[in-house]
C-alpha cells in the first residue's frame, strides 16, 4: 500500500506488450479520473513505480505528461501532486459538456435505430442496478458508457472526438457527486430515451441539456458551496 494512500487493489494491471510508457501513463491517469489517488495527493515516483512492477524513468514521463495535460501540478523542490480542479475549471468544462452533449443527443434522436435504443436500455438497466447495489464505482463506469453510446448514436465524428477530450475530465468530476445524484440520474436517463427512441430531436436536445446541468450544479453543490 502507498504511503501516500493509494486504496488496495486499485493498482490496474499493467497489459504486455506494448510502448511501457504510454501504458503507465495509462494506469495513472485511470487511478486519477476513478480518484483512487485524489486531488492534492502527493505522488511519489519510487513508490508508484513499485506498485506499477517498472522503474522510475516510465513514472516520470507519465507524470511529465500528466502534467501538461493538467492532470498532475509538477512543483520545484516538492514534487508531483493530483491536480486540484477550481470551482471555475469545473465550470467551464461541464459547460462545454453540456453544449456537446446536447448536440449528441439531437442527432441521436434523427439518427439511431432499434439496436442502439436497446443499447441504451441495456446500459440504463445496469446502472439502475449498480445504484440501488450502492456500487458507485461501477455506476459512474455506466454513466460514462451510457453518454459515450449516445455520442456514438449521433454519427458525427468531429463531435465524438471532441467529446471525447473532455469524457475521461467529465467522468473525474462526476465521480465526487455519483452518489448525490443516484436513482435521478438514471431516471432522467430512461426520459432521454425515450425522447430519442421517438425521434423527437427539440425533447432530447432539453433533456440533455437539463440533465448535464443537474450534474454540473450538483459538482458546485457537494461541499454545501
Amino acid at each position: 500500500m502507498l504511503s501516500t494512500g493509494l486504496p488496495q487493489g486499485t493498482v490496474p494491471k499493467l497489459e504486455r506488450p506494448g510502448p511501457l510508457r504510454e501504458r503507465v501513463y495509462e494506469a495513472l491517469l485511470e487511478l486519477i479520473t476513478t480518484r483512487a489517488l485524489r486531488p492534492g495527493q502527493h505522488l511519489v515516483e519510487s513508490e508508484l513505480a513499485g506498485h506499477l512492477g517498472v522503474s522510475r524513468q516510465p513514472v516520470r514521463e507519465a507524470l511529465q505528461r500528466l502534467d501538461t495535460e493538467g492532470w498532475v501540478d509538477l512543483r520545484p523542490a516538492q514534487g508531483a501532486f493530483v491536480h486540484e480542479p477550481t470551482e471555475e475549471e469545473a465550470d467551464q468544462l461541464l459547460t462545454v459538456r453540456t453544449l456537446l452533449e446536447a448536440e449528441a443527443a439531437r442527432l441521436a434522436a434523427v439518427h439511431a435505430g432499434r439496436p442502439g435504443i436497446a443499447a441504451l436500455e441495456e446500459l440504463c438497466a445496469e446502472g439502475e442496478q449498480a445504484v440501488a447495489a450502492e456500487d458507485v464505482d461501477r455506476a459512474v463506469a455506466l454513466n460514462a458508457a451510457f453518454h459515450a453510446k449516445v455520442m456514438e448514436l449521433a454519427g458525427n465524428t468531429v463531435l465524438a472526438e471532441l467529446a471525447a477530450q473532455v469524457g475521461r475530465r467529465v467522468r473525474w468530476y462526476y465521480t465526487p457527486v455519483a452518489r448525490q445524484r443516484g436513482r435521478q440520474s438514471w431516471i432522467e436517463h430512461r426520459a432521454l430515451i425515450d425522447a430519442i427512441a421517438g425521434g423527437d430531436e427539440q425533447r432530447a436536445t432539453r433533456l440533455m441539456r437539463e440533465h448535464t446541468e443537474h450534474t454540473r450544479r450538483s459538482y458546485h453543490e457537494r461541499n454545501g458551496s
